[in-house]
């Protein structure tokens, strides 16, 4: 088995009711088997059960954990995409209120071409890129959305523990729809391969530079 993100070898790490989970030997990347993958309309059946309210105050305390850090980063007036934005974009609107212009993208809700077909200021993905069936492909997009000096901002739960059998306690991987988890060690080999400046906020938040 050969990594989904560096295609180095990948060494079986863990198996609970649903599904095996692998290892990568060198970016350590964990994921899941990719014959368990859902279908296209499996797994856009179950993001149509997701309910994200603008006027959600515990919602937006979610969201301000990326937000917060990252506009501390920002000017007012730079353009920004919010990639993988969902059936109910909220934090484009939260940009928007800090004086940002923002664009929203989704492959399932707003599959607009155009917005990818350019690049912005930051790029913010939250709760995104634990669901890249194909990271190799999927980062290498991600990055070059983000001009030169540009800033990148992810929210996923990162697994921060050896063992396998605390992985097979972590409830974050029990979503069907997560297949792709990062170490910081990951985020730190995302980094040095697209030549990115790296800032780990939390275990949850990852704000890159692109040099």
């Amino acid at each position: 088995m050969n990594c989904t993100l560096c295609h180095a070898p990948a060494t079986f790490f863990c198996e609970d009711k649903k599904r095996p989970y692998f290892r990568c030997t060198e970016c350590d990347l964990v994921f899941a088997a990719p014959n368990s993958y859902l279908s296209d309309n499996d797994e856009k059946a179950i993001y149509d059960f997701h309910e994200n309210d603008p006027n959600d105050d515990r919602y937006r305390q979610f969201l301000n954990q990326l937000a917060t850090p990252l506009l501390g980063k920002l000017s007012a007036g730079m353009e920004g995409l919010d990639f993988g934005c969902g059936p109910g974009p909220v934090l484009n609107l939260m940009m928007e209120e800090h004086g940002m212009s923002m664009s929203v993208y989704d492959i399932y809700y707003v599959p607009d071409k155009n917005k990818v077909a350019r690049q912005y200021d930051f790029v913010t993905s939250t709760e995104v890129v634990e669901h890249f069936y194909k990271p190799s492909e999927a980062w290498p997009q991600l990055v070059d959305l983000v001009k030169r000096g540009g800033w990148l901002g992810i929210m996923t739960s990162m697994f921060t523990r050896e063992l396998p059998q605390l992985f097979k306690q972590w409830q974050y991987k029990n979503d069907p729809t997560h297949v792709s988890f990062y170490s910081p060690k990951t985020m730190h080999w995302i980094a040095k391969q697209f030549e990115l400046e790296i800032e780990i906020v939390s275990n949850r938040i990852i704000l890159f530079q692109r040099r």
